[in-house]
């Protein structure tokens, strides 16, 4: 397993934590072959859900609840998308950082045509 530094703070590597928590939850999965396979990739709905229960709560669109959530929980919530969807990635294949790194560098390219847009803050 891989060092996760001090409490508070993210661990060292997201690649290894990913790894780390695909070993954690292949080993405790309740379901092997391709249901396990689905059902790990329906994660990935349900959470997507918390995020739009989140968005609902922090802009209080439900009356009968007003407000619920903050902006931070909508923050976590789109953190365990991430998650979520790299654990799902590396179930798919052990190669998870190349692959996803490769696909990242096909979008920017096909969206940015290759030029780095100015930094946040800075003039264009």
């Amino acid at each position: 397993m891989s060092e996760h530094g001090t409490p508070g703070q993210a661990p060292a590597d997201l690649w290894d934590s990913i790894d780390d928590l695909w070993t954690w939850l292949d080993a405790n999965r309740p379901a092997d072959g391709s249901e396990g396979l689905l059902l790990r990739m329906l994660k990935l709905s349900e959470e997507v859900g918390e995020v739009a229960e989140a968005v609902i709560g922090a802009t209080g669109q439900n009356p009968r609840k007003g407000v619920t959530h903050t902006w931070d929980d909508v923050q976590a919530e789109l953190c365990d998308v991430v998650i979520t969807a790299l654990v799902a990635l590396r179930t798919l294949t052990p190669d998870t950082r190349e692959v996803f790194s490769r696909h990242l560098a096909r979008v920017r390219d096909r969206s940015l045509g290759g030029e780095r847009p100015p930094a946040v803050g800075q003039p264009g």
